[in-house]
């Protein structure tokens, strides 16, 4: 009989409730649940939550790129992203490779290509402590969209594939000021070049958006790749992500648009970031509202690993603690397809987090991926 890691006197969150109790792992897997009992690793009373299953992150060109025009070691890069993802409490991680990039992007095709590589001799390694997938954020109106998309085609680890568009006057940036106010200052151009900048963006977006949408949208349903929308703003914009295929809707903007894929079945996704500032950094809709309406379904952390598990606790006034945890665990998981995770229940895979809440502010003290302690 294999040897079995038991976790004691721990504040269990299951998918409906909070109970102090203990949990035996067996070969990776949730063997069992009971009550606190004398022996096992103490947990002394700490929370014990399901691995945080993270579906949108752009982090790790943080670490690949620190600075203008300065390029790091890809697996270096990788090995330190998955370091601040795992100690974030998250054992299920989507990196978010871009494909469809303008001249003026400052990262190019090869770069992500060394970087979906780096992914995969890490995983193949053993030199993760999180489990990496592969989500393509797709910006459809960048000429070079499809030709980018093409080769991740038959890569395992490819499970995502998202549909954006950040031309502008529409979506994220509704309004020609709201775009200049952001990307203006970014890239730091005069007006002029700002101008010219802009009007080839929307000029890109009229030719290449829809084509690359229809031809992303049959090869993700071909190739079982799961599909999300990005920054829907209108029913029209939800109407044409739902006749695509799309199950899950990041970032919708506006409360209608939210309301709009909730009811038509579509798992709403929002930033956790949002949660913790207690407002979208473009004036959008805020998670917490959407939250308050019965409307957000997933987490993403998005820029900032640890925003994750930060959310989860901010927002205990206004949900319970079982769905908050849901909404990073549970929710993604099954939006992904990986149904073998995201809950503390007998069979699951044995990936969970030990945390103590001190002072308004998580702090995650051991994790586990499938039984192994990772941190």
């Amino acid at each position: 009989m294999p040897d079995a890691l038991i976790l004691t006197n721990a504040n269990l969150v299951l998918a409906d409730e909070v109970i102090l109790g203990s949990v035996k792992i067996v070969d990776g897997r949730i063997a069992d649940i009971g009550a606190p009992f004398a022996g096992g690793t103490d947990l002394e009373g700490d929370y014990l939550l399901p691995g945080l299953v993270e579906l949108h992150t752009d982090h790790l060109e943080n670490h690949y790129a620190p600075r203008p025009g300065v390029r790091w070691n890809p697996m270096a890069a990788v090995q330190a992203h998955d370091a601040q993802v795992a100690s974030s409490g998250i054992t299920t991680v989507f990196d978010a490779l871009r494909v469809g990039l303008n001249t003026d992007d400052g990262m190019s095709a090869e770069d992500f290509t060394r970087l979906g590589a780096a992914i995969h001799a890490g995983m193949a390694a053993g030199r993760l402590r999180a489990e990496h997938f592969i989500h393509l954020r797709c910006e459809v109106a960048a000429p070079d969209c499809l030709e980018a998309f093409r080769p991740y085609e038959g890569d395992e680890l490819v499970k995502l594939a998202s549909l954006m568009d950040h031309s502008p006057g529409q979506r994220q940036f509704p309004t020609f000021e709201a775009y200049k106010g952001y990307y203006q200052k970014k890239k730091r151009m005069s007006d002029a070049e700002f101008e010219a900048f802009a009007e080839r963006r929307m000029g890109e977006s009229a030719r290449f958006a829809r084509p690359h949408r229809d031809a992303i949208s049959a090869s993700a349903a071909a190739l079982g790749i799961v599909l999300a929308s990005h920054d829907d703003a209108t029913l029209d914009h939800v109407a044409d992500a739902h006749g695509r295929g799309v199950t899950i809707a990041e970032f919708p903007t506006s409360l209608e648009a939210a309301r709009a894929s909730h009811e038509a079945g579509m798992a709403v996704l929002m930033g956790a970031p949002n949660v913790v500032r207690g407002k979208s950094h473009n004036g959008n809709i805020s998670a917490r509202e959407l939250a308050e309406h019965g409307l957000l379904d997933i987490l993403s952390s998005d820029y900032v690993p640890f925003s994750l598990m930060q959310a989860v606790f901010a927002l205990e006034d206004s949900i319970s603690l079982p769905q908050s945890v849901a909404m990073v665990t549970r929710h993604p998981a099954a939006a992904a397809g990986l149904t073998d995770r995201g809950e503390i229940a007998v069979g699951k895979r044995a990936d969970l987090v030990q945390v103590a809440n001190a002072d308004d502010m998580p702090v995650v003290r051991t994790v586990w991926r499938e039984g192994r302690r990772v941190l």
